[in-house]
């Protein structure tokens, strides 16, 4: 999309991408002059809309969610993927970074995989016997 139009009709053209990824499409102050909707539209001298550079994806993966295979992926993934980052966030430290350095985040990001896949690896042990420890 290179331009949108108002309700009147008047074309905003785009303008730039700002750091965050979004499109700014601005109107040309004189066509707003004189717009009877100016006061609905916006307030100030020009009107911006602004348009993320990834809208057209973002619309694409709302639309599959809400199909049947959508739905039943999200099940599964609300059991599997988000359980798991939840486990890792309250369980083991993951909501904050221990370290400083891309190789130390790296490295606990790891360790805490590690330990996950420990836990959903090993047999089920009988508590009372074994202490409740995962090894001992």
């Amino acid at each position: 999309m290179n331009a949108f139009a108002c309700p009147m009709g008047c074309i905003l053209e785009y303008a730039t991408t700002d750091r965050e990824g979004y499109h700014q499409y601005k109107s040309n102050p004189e066509d707003y002059a004189v717009c009877p909707l100016r006061e609905v539209c916006f307030s100030k001298k020009q009107k911006v809309i602004t348009h993320h550079i990834w809208e057209k994806y973002k619309d694409i993966a709302r639309k599959n969610k809400l199909t049947v295979t959508g739905k039943k992926f999200y099940k599964v993934r609300y059991s599997t993927i988000e359980r798991s980052f939840a486990d890792a966030k309250e369980l083991h430290g993951y909501r904050y970074a221990r370290f400083r350095g891309l190789k130390s985040v790296q490295m606990q990001a790891y360790l805490t995989a590690t330990c996950q896949n420990m836990k959903k690896n090993s047999p089920p042990s009988d508590q009372k016997r074994s202490g409740g420890g995962l090894f001992f």
